[in-house]
């Protein structure tokens, strides 16, 4: 079991998040008032704390929410977690749909650090129950629901090309 170490939301993508004490999160939407909420796959990201502390100590200064994740985590391995997984954190309960994403353009981030960890360890999910989250609470892998998969078919195709793609940016 891991725990929520910050909460980020921005109304505008491409904007710094800014760190907040608690969310609503909405089903089948994301968190109420940020910029990537809505009817896809990708409604929330996490990373986790220990992925951040990879960056830092490679001397980059960067907080939770820099990698314009919504919810860091600690202590619950994110790069264990595999598309379909569901976690519970307070009272929602989220759906794993992607692992990485393909970066188009490079980041800030990457800029100062030759390297991003976001491609490789953000995890992207779907709200099926929402709920009011805070940091704090508890980060809970639930059993299967049921063996029912809900995650469209493009996302699990984009899970395994994306691994491919982000180890190719490493190596740029």
């Amino acid at each position: 079991m891991g725990r929520v170490v910050a909460i980020s939301t921005s109304e505008k993508k491409g904007t710094p998040k800014t760190n907040v004490p608690s969310a609503r999160l909405v089903a089948e939407w994301g968190i109420e008032g940020d910029a990537h909420a809505g009817r896809w796959h990708r409604q929330v990201s996490l990373l986790a704390l220990e992925s951040i502390e990879k960056m830092r100590q490679r001397g980059v200064a960067v907080r939770p929410g820099a990698f314009a994740e919504n919810i860091t985590t600690e202590g619950i391995d994110l790069l264990e977690r595999q598309v379909g997984d569901h976690l519970a954190i307070g009272g929602a309960v989220l759906e794993i749909t992607q692992i990485g994403k393909e970066c188009h353009a490079r980041c800030a981030i990457f800029y100062r650090a030759g390297d991003c960890v976001m491609p490789r360890e953000g995890i992207f999910a779907r709200v099926i129950r929402g709920g009011e989250i805070r940091v704090g609470d508890a980060v809970t892998l639930l059993p299967a629901l049921g063996g029912q998969e809900s995650v469209p078919a493009g996302a699990k195709q984009g899970q395994q090309g994306r691994t491919a793609a982000a180890q190719r940016q490493c190596k740029e």
